[in-house]
C-alpha cells in the first residue's frame, strides 16, 4: 500500500491544474512583454490571473507580485524592507520557517539590522505581551515576521491580534502564510497585514511558483534588477504555465475550500483518535493535537521509543510505503534536528522520534489505519 502523508512539504497537484499548464504550454508560448498578438494573449491572461487572486483575498490586483514560491517572497519582502524602508529592526521568532530566519539572520550580518525574538509559551505561540514591549523599545523603524501557521507543528497564530499590535506601533506586519494561502480565506482589507506570501505548491499547484501580497504604497522596491516585469518589482520573463496552474489551483482551493476543509478535519480527528487508542503514551507537538488551535491539515506527535530503535523509524516507514516527515521537508536532508521542536520540546523528549503526518483531499481512513497499524507494531517490537 502506498500512503502519501507529507501535504504540508508539497501536494499532489490537481487533474485540472495539469490540464489547464498543458493547455498553456501548448497554445501560448509568446513572451508576456511583446508587443504582438502571441505576447498579448500570454500577458492578458497573467493579468487575469492576478486579479483572480486578487478577487478572493479582497486585494487590489497590483497588490499580487508573481515569484518562484514561498522561499523568493519571503526573501523580497524581508530585503527589500531593509534596503528601501529604512527598516532597522526586524522582529520575529525562532521558530520561523527558515526562508525567514535565515534571511533576517543574514540582514543582521550584513545589513547591520537589529534582530530581535518574541518569547514563546510551552506550546509555541508567540507571547503577544513580549511583542508589545519589543516593539516599545526604541524609535527604530520595525518589521514584525510571523508565520500564520507553522509548518511542524501547526499552531495558528492570532494574526488579527498581532496585526492591532503592529499598526498600534506603527510597525510593518510580514506573515509567511504558505501553510495558509488554499487553506483558509483571507480578507486583508479587515485584516491590515501589509506583506504576505503563498506557494502553489502547498494548495495542488505546480512547484516553482507562488506570490508576494504587497500591500499598495508600501514603497517596497525590487529584488531582482533587469525588466519591468511584475510592476518592476521582479526582473525576469514570467513563468507563464506555472501562473496559469497557480490560478487554477487557487480557483479550486477556494471554491471547493468548505467542503474539502471538513473533509481533512474528519481525517485528522480519526487520526488523533486512532493513534491515541492504539499508542496510549505518545503525545502531539506543540497545538497540533487541538483541532481548535492548529491547522486541520497536520500533526506531529511524539512517539514513545528508545533513540536507537528511531533511527530506523522513517526507513522503516518508507519500506512500508509510507510517506511523512521528521521535522520540514527543507530540513530533510540534513542532520541538524527541528528547530522548532529545539525551541519547545525538553532535552529528554528531543532524544524521542517526532514525525509530521500531513494530511490532504486525496488521503482515506483506510489509509491512516494502515499507518497506524504499521506505527504500532514498530513502537510495541
Amino acid at each position: 500500500m502506498k500512503v502519501y502523508l507529507d501535504s504540508a512539504a508539497t501536494t499532489q497537484v490537481r487533474e485540472s491544474v495539469i490540464i489547464k499548464m498543458q493547455v498553456a504550454l501548448e497554445g501560448f508560448y509568446g513572451n508576456p512583454s511583446s508587443v504582438h498578438s502571441f505576447g498579448r494573449s500570454a500577458k492578458t491572461a497573467i493579468e487575469s490571473a492576478r486579479k483572480t487572486i486578487a478577487k478572493y483575498l479582497n486585494a487590489r490586483p497590483g497588490e499580487i507580485i508573481f515569484t518562484s514560491g514561498g522561499t523568493e517572497a519571503d526573501n523580497m519582502i524581508l530585503r527589500c524592507a531593509v534596503a528601501n524602508l529604512g527598516v532597522k529592526t526586524i522582529i520575529t521568532s525562532k521558530i520561523e520557517h527558515h526562508a525567514v530566519l535565515h534571511t533576517a539572520e543574514n540582514l543582521q550580518k550584513s545589513g547591520g539590522v537589529d534582530l530581535r525574538f518574541v518569547d514563546l509559551d510551552e506550546y509555541g505561540d508567540p507571547k503577544l505581551s513580549h511583542l508589545e514591549e519589543l516593539l516599545q523599545k526604541d524609535d527604530s523603524k520595525k518589521l514584525v515576521s510571523l508565520m500564520h501557521i507553522n509548518n511542524e507543528i501547526g499552531n495558528k497564530s492570532n494574526i488579527d491580534g498581532i496585526c492591532r499590535i503592529c499598526k498600534g506601533h506603527n510597525a510593518l506586519f510580514h506573515s509567511d502564510t504558505v501553510q495558509s494561502i488554499g487553506h483558509y480565506p483571507w480578507d486583508v482589507q479587515k485584516t491590515p497585514i501589509d506583506f504576505m506570501t503563498a506557494a502553489a505548491h502547498k494548495f495542488h499547484g505546480p512547484k516553482g511558483v507562488g506570490f508576494a501580497f504587497i500591500r499598495k504604497n508600501s514603497g517596497l522596491g525590487h529584488m531582482i534588477s533587469g525588466g519591468s516585469q511584475e510592476r518592476g518589482y521582479r526582473a525576469g520573463t514570467e513563468s507563464f504555465h506555472n501562473i496559469i496552474g497557480l490560478e487554477e489551483a487557487f480557483i479550486c482551493a477556494y471554491a471547493n475550500l468548505e467542503k474539502e476543509a471538513a473533509y481533512v478535519t474528519e481525517l485528522k480527528r480519526y487520526f488523533i483518535e486512532k493513534i491515541k487508542e492504539h499508542i496510549p503514551a505518545v503525545k502531539f507537538n506543540g497545538h497540533s493535537g487541538d483541532l481548535e488551535k492548529s491547522t486541520y491539515t497536520l500533526v506531529n506527535v511524539l512517539l514513545p521509543m528508545e533513540p536507537q530503535k528511531a533511527l530506523m523509524l522513517l526507513f522503516h516507514l518508507d519500506l512500508k510505503g509510507i510517506a511523512c516527515s521528521k521535522g520540514s521537508a527543507c530540513q530533510s536532508g540534513s542532520d541538524k534536528g527541528s528547530h522548532v521542536l529545539s525551541e519547545i520540546l525538553s532535552d529528554e523528549d528531543l532524544k524521542k522520534p517526532s514525525l509530521r503526518f500531513s494530511f490532504s483531499k486525496y488521503n482515506t481512513k483506510e489509509e491512516l489505519d494502515y499507518t497506524i497499524g504499521v506505527l504500532k507494531d514498530f513502537v510495541q517490537k
